[in-house]
């Protein structure tokens, strides 16, 4: 039995174009697209307009509870931070919201120490976060 070329692509159809071509393309350039997304994301979120830290707080008294914290600002914005006092239940028993002002340590930030009071004996302190006004989510 003899089998020509012409009786095989009777039989099983002629070869089909390859589509490897535009699925590398496609690919090629959804791994760029990602990638540029990932390379920014990292850049803008790990150089955040301003970043705190709480260094140490102390119950003054059953109202009154004394923070210190430190603020890096980057660039000449204008901060808001926020610190909230806790009960030994874990209920807010205070909270604290302050504008860094200009002159804590110069335009950089720098060291914050302030009280603020609660409506009972608090036993712990957060530091929920600064502000600006390009970045709102707290840091």
């Amino acid at each position: 039995m003899s089998t020509s070329a012409p009786a095989l692509a009777e039989r099983y159809g002629k070869k089909r174009p390859s589509r490897r071509g535009p699925v590398v393309a496609l690919a090629l350039v959804l791994a760029l697209v990602g990638g540029g997304w990932l390379v920014w994301t990292a850049w803008f979120h790990g150089s955040p307009a301003v970043s705190s830290q709480l260094l140490r707080w102390e119950v003054v008294d059953d109202t009154t509870v004394r923070i210190t914290f430190d603020v890096a600002l980057d660039g000449d914005e204008v901060a808001t931070c926020r610190a909230r006092a806790l009960a030994a239940d874990h209920e807010a028993v205070g909270d604290m919201v302050l504008q860094v002002p200009t002159d804590a340590g110069g335009a950089d930030g720098g060291q914050i120490t302030t009280e603020f009071r609660t409506i009972s004996q608090a036993t712990s302190v957060e530091l929920v976060g600064c502000t600006t006004a390009s970045q709102n989510r707290p840091r």
